[in-house]
């Protein structure tokens, strides 16, 4: 299973020991370490008070090896300048898996180990020797910051790692369904719209009395042939070229077109959902050579997002297209099952001849 576990944050500071040999005022040198600190814990009344840590005594690493513990953490530097925070990347604490076996002595992660929920601690180190260890200079506005890195680590729970995978996992059955839920409610909403849309093209054919030469599609894009062609329709997984001017239904706005690209046909795979619906569908419809005006629903279209500034949400579509060329070799279709053969019945003296009748195409 992938565990999205760090430890020690963003800057993958990891078994760091500081060249000070003095501590930065108000810090504390980790014992066995040149590695500062400053830790803050919380009592029985709820107040938070400084302390010191004492790994020989102080909650043994044995019973914490292996787990998660939860934490928010910051980075500053010296001057107390934000360089990370993973609260602005995620609500909750970050998961730090500690190590099975027992960390270097005056390590980070030994002190991450020394930690335990309602603590608040800062770890101060050295830039160059940080930065070293990542094989990486010192960045300018850190140096002019001063020379140490602050680690602030604020505890919240310790979890063992079976219980912090069943978590994991039920958040992300929790998100696939939330995200089968959006899907429903927006196919729920796309197909409410699609019969709005219909209703508003009949009605704007009707009225530009067009309704006599439309058609539709299975798919519910309306088209009307301009011109016939006379070549042969296109099939799923031929190249298709087309010329085109798309406008707005709406307001007859022109937000793209093929001379704005050199009048160069646009081509695209038919079938293969490299464009929108709307085109896949029409676009099928029509011999080599036509041309036509597809009047497209929204939900075939672009929907409810839009396109950037020209298209805005749920807007009925219209394109003037010129099918000008087709190419490439269609995609297989798959067979269809064979019937399993019946069992021919004894005739009667004569047998009664019937006529066959054609099969129900599937809409």
């Amino acid at each position: 299973m992938r565990h999205f576990f760090f430890l020690a944050g963003a800057l993958g500071l990891a078994q760091l020991a500081s060249a000070q040999t003095t501590p930065a005022p108000g810090f504390t040198t980790l014992p066995g370490s040149t590695t500062e600190y400053k830790l803050f814990r919380r009592d029985a009344a709820g107040q938070y008070t400084a302390k010191k840590l004492d790994p020989a005594n102080d909650a043994p690493y044995a019973s914490r090896a292996g787990k998660v513990l939860l934490v928010h953490l910051q980075y500053r530097t010296d001057r107390d300048s934000l360089l990370m925070d993973s609260r602005q990347r995620q609500p909750g604490p970050v998961p730090v898996g500690l190590p099975p076996t027992a960390p270097r002595h005056g390590s980070i992660e030994e002190a991450m180990s020394l930690l335990v929920p309602g603590d608040s601690a800062v770890f101060r180190f050295n830039a160059d020797t940080a930065f070293a260890q990542m094989r990486q200079p010192v960045p300018p506005f850190v140096r002019r910051a001063g020379s140490g890195l602050r680690l602030t680590i604020v505890p919240k729970e310790l979890v063992t790692m079976e219980e912090m995978q069943a978590r994991q996992q039920a958040m992300m059955a929790e998100q696939q369904k939330m995200m089968l839920e959006q899907q429903r409610t927006a196919k729920a909403r796309a197909a409410k719209l699609l019969v709005q849309d219909d209703a508003t093209i009949q009605a704007y054919l009707k009225e530009h009395k067009l309704n006599l030469k439309a058609k539709k599609t299975p798919g519910g894009t309306w088209y009307v042939i301009t011109k016939p062609g006379t070549g042969a329709q296109p099939k799923p997984g031929q190249t298709v070229g087309v010329k085109y001017r798309g406008t707005i239904l709406a307001t007859g706005k022109e937000f793209d077109a093929s001379s704005r690209h050199g009048d160069t046909p646009f081509e695209f795979t038919l079938g293969q959902g490299q464009v929108i619906q709307g085109w896949d569908q029409g676009i099928a419809a029509l011999p080599k050579g036509s041309k036509a005006t597809l009047y497209i629903p929204s939900p075939l279209g672009y929907g409810e997002r839009g396109a950037g500034a020209d298209i805005p949400a749920n807007a009925i579509l219209s394109f003037d297209v010129e099918l000008v060329s087709i190419t490439g070799t269609p995609t297989p279709q798959a067979a269809a099952p064979a019937t399993p053969a019946k069992k021919k019945a004894v005739p009667a003296k004569k047998p009664t001849v019937r006529a066959k009748k054609a099969p129900a195409k599937k809409k």
